[in-house]
């Protein structure tokens, strides 16, 4: 289940990219099939361990080209351990609503971004996330811990983007089925998975990951942009910004 748009993240083969918050590598996979040489960062140490295992069993297989590069490593995205301008492009999906300091966040990626280089940042959107809050105070921080601290709107991310030096560029929403399935197990109880509207719905959402029927691919892309769960703005490092 891919947030980011590849034609409008603009990646080449060769090229490096760091997916921060990598999670259990689903942008990681993909950049790697592209052919980027691609570093997966994140907190969590199980989540990279898996990550790890899966790039291993995707070369067995031949998933991958011999000559991409798959780096998995555990970091804290206010303190990256990589060079100035490693990167050619980078990954932030569901990384910014989770960190206080979210302006240091986008200062560490600015620093590592070559020049000319595009960051994709995705973060939950706003109304549907906002539900969310609504219906359930265990969905989001302090009561959940590592939970979302806040709710962007789409100006919001824009103008801290800019504020870091990034140049905000297109966007788009993604994942609309997903809005009504969080707002039910916000409703139920975040735990209730053994509810029978909540099985339905995801057997109903493991359906379209799966086999991507043309009924429900048509049906996200019409309410997208009214109802995507995942807002994703890309920006630009200006060629010779400090």
């Amino acid at each position: 289940m891919l947030t980011v748009d590849y034609e409008v993240l603009e990646l080449e083969p060769g090229m490096r990219v760091l997916d921060l918050g990598a999670g259990f590598g689903r942008h990681a996979f993909e950049t790697a099939r592209h052919g980027g040489s691609v570093v997966a960062a994140d907190l969590a140490f199980d989540e990279m361990r898996s990550t790890k295992d899966t790039f291993a069993a995707m070369y067995l297989t031949h998933e991958l080209p011999a000559n991409v590069s798959t780096t998995v490593v555990q970091a804290n995205g206010l303190t990256l351990p990589f060079a100035d301008k490693s990167f050619d492009r980078i990954i932030a999906s569901e990384v910014l609503e989770h960190v206080p300091d979210d302006l240091g966040v986008m200062a560490e990626l600015l620093r590592v971004l070559s020049p000319g280089g595009r960051l994709a940042a995705t973060v939950p959107a706003a109304w549907p996330e906002q539900i969310c809050w609504w219906l359930n105070d265990g969905y989001h921080a302090p009561k959940s811990e590592g939970g979302h601290v806040r709710i962007y709107g789409e100006p919001e991310l824009r103008t801290k983007l800019a504020a870091t030096g990034f140049e905000p560029g297109p966007s788009h929403r993604a994942h609309a089925l997903h809005s009504p399935y969080w707002w039910l197990k916000c409703a139920v109880g975040l735990k209730n998975d053994d509810n029978p509207l909540v099985k339905a719905y995801l057997k109903l959402l493991t359906w379209d990951i799966t086999d991507a029927p043309a009924l429900t691919r048509t049906a996200e892309r019409v309410l997208n942009p009214m109802l995507g769960k995942s807002l994703v703005v890309y920006a630009d490092r200006p060629v010779g910004a400090a």
